[in-house]
């Protein structure tokens, strides 16, 4: 039985997943905002609930430290909570921090989440780590981090994924040794989520196929020493900018990550 967080877990690809997991009998830590959804899936799962508003990095943090006082070993980490956009929107949002919110969340809160646990991770070696990202990938602009200019709500949720994907990479190389992995993925198309639905577009996948393709990233034995790499769904692919996984690029963005850390205060 492994312990596991999800981050998100309270609707959509999380609490599918969540469920799923319960089924192979895992201890589960769950994650997220509504009280409501997070007792649902509690009494679903048999699951233990962390409540946290990961727009806040205070917040973020105050979230490891809850499950560091409980828990003295993390097995699987996975980042799955974020910020999805409608389309055509050009409302731009800040999160309580003034960043960005889709940067916030969905790039800022699960770097910061990963750093907390890497203590009990560590301890609960051979263990993982999985980030939720998505095809929809854009570069960053270091010119204009917070997405001042020509914002588009689209262009700043596949922003922060790429991110995420970079940052994968640079933490599967940190990590080299301590027997914790960490891989990315794009886990289906479109699903059928409240997400999905919020966005105006199509669903195209069910959620069922995302489950799949984060459960073996999850427990998949075949997969344990496999890290730094991205998946769409359940194959191995090259990311849609090959250029933000070389080594120029990754410095640059984690250097412009600590920094908007270190002014966040945490």
């Amino acid at each position: 039985m492994k312990t596991i967080l999800i981050t998100g877990a309270s609707d959509g690809l999380g609490r599918a997943l969540a469920e799923a997991l319960a089924e192979s009998g895992h201890r589960l830590l769950l994650h997220g905002r509504n009280p409501e959804r997070l007792k649902s899936v509690a009494e679903a799962t048999g699951g233990e609930v962390f409540r946290a508003d990961l727009s806040s990095l205070a917040a973020t943090k105050r979230l490891a430290a809850a499950i560091a006082a409980g828990h003295d070993r993390l097995d699987v980490l996975v980042n799955n909570a974020g910020v999805g956009f409608r389309k055509a929107s050009t409302e731009r949002q800040t999160s309580i921090d003034g960043y960005e919110l889709r940067l916030a969340v969905n790039y800022l809160a699960p770097v910061l989440l990963t750093r907390e646990l890497l203590p009990l991770l560590k301890k609960a070696a051979p263990s993982r780590i999985v980030n939720v990202a998505s095809m929809g990938q854009q570069m960053f602009d270091f010119e204009d981090p917070q997405f001042e200019r020509g914002f588009s709500q689209l262009d700043a949720y596949c922003r922060s994924k790429l991110a995420l994907v970079t940052h994968t990479v640079g933490l599967a190389e940190e990590l080299a040794g301590t027997g914790v992995t960490v891989n990315s993925l794009h886990p289906a198309t479109f699903m059928a989520t409240a997400m999905t639905h919020a966005s105006g577009v199509d669903v195209k996948e069910p959620v069922e196929k995302g489950v799949a393709a984060t459960s073996r990233l999850v427990s998949d034995p075949e997969l344990a020493t496999v890290t730094g790499r991205f998946y769409n769904g359940e194959s191995e692919t090259p990311p849609p900018h090959s250029e933000a996984l070389a080594p120029p690029y990754r410095r640059r963005l984690a250097d412009l990550t600590d920094e908007l850390l270190k002014l966040a205060s945490v």
